[in-house]
């Protein structure tokens, strides 16, 4: 069997439908909604998914659970363990989904990433995008998968704190992208999760995620180039927030794909920041 080479950190249907069976082939769902949406993503990955599909959960399991925050990063020694389980070792390529076509897989395809992992891709369009071309799905219970070995290296370029935000607002060399709505990060609208100020960092700037993005693909890469060039220059590091961290790896990802080097994701994005007093807010009222 021919050797196994992603095309990029995005991949197509097509592309997926090729390869599903190749050995050192792993796909994973990480299908996540907001919590006022009452859906849970493996409740919908049980229903339907594609053939051989494990479900990636960042959002209960998967995560720091001695961090308040939500979905937080957790360990090494954590993330080595849980990923091992679901059957992944450090030679496998991974492409991952989710149901919503994109918007919770970017933030599995980031942790990955920053735990050290490069052969890893997201799927364009995700589920939708499958069911559409007609590909084959699964149900019910899934098959057990035998332990992988996946050994977890924390990369500190790929992540940042509160404090390195903070510095990085002030300066030139980096940009700060908030992937929220317009109306969330001027202030106009409030925050959905109680005790979180509205408004935006002093000095960051807004790009809603749903702008790189027609109906769950991503605009094309010269597009995406367009729209990040507005707020970022080839030289500079990008930091990238959200509400908590999900979305903003949708622009990360479209920042890798459109080839900045020094991307990073702020772990604990707005619910950190708007939560804590000390950090400066402004509003656009």
């Amino acid at each position: 069997m021919k050797t196994l080479l992603l095309p990029s950190a995005l991949v197509d249907s097509s592309w997926l439908a090729e390869h599903l069976h190749h050995p050192d082939l792993v796909v994973l769902d990480a299908s996540w909604h907001m919590p006022a949406a009452k859906r849970s993503g493996e409740q919908e990955w049980r229903q339907q998914r594609i053939p051989g599909a494990r479900f990636f959960d960042f959002d209960s399991k998967i995560k720091d659970n001695d961090s308040s925050l939500p979905h937080m990063l957790p360990s090494e020694a954590q993330f080595s363990q849980q990923v091992s389980e679901l059957g992944l070792s450090n030679h496998h390529h991974i492409v991952i989904y989710d149901s919503s076509g994109m918007f919770a897989a970017p933030r599995a395809w980031w942790m990955l990433r920053a735990m050290g992992h490069e052969k890893v891709a997201v799927l364009d369009g995700g589920l939708p995008a499958w069911i559409q071309q007609g590909y084959a799905l699964e149900s019910g219970e899934p098959a057990v998968v035998s332990p992988g070995h996946f050994v977890a290296h924390r990369q500190a370029d790929w992540i940042a704190d509160a404090t390195q935000v903070q510095t990085a607002l002030s300066q030139s060399d980096t940009r700060v992208l908030d992937a929220r709505s317009r109306e969330r990060f001027s202030g106009q609208a409030a925050d959905p999760r109680p005790g979180v100020r509205p408004g935006h960092m002093p000095g960051a700037h807004c790009l809603p995620f749903g702008e790189l993005l027609e109906q769950g693909h991503f605009l094309p890469s010269e597009l995406l180039a367009q729209k990040l060039a507005l707020h970022l220059a080839p030289e500079q590091g990008l930091i990238c927030s959200c509400g908590s961290g999900v979305t903003a790896a949708i622009l990360a990802l479209a920042a890798n794909l459109t080839g900045h080097k020094q991307v990073a994701v702020y772990d604990g994005s707005w619910t950190e920041w708007g939560g804590n007093p000390d950090l400066p807010v402004v509003t656009d009222n």
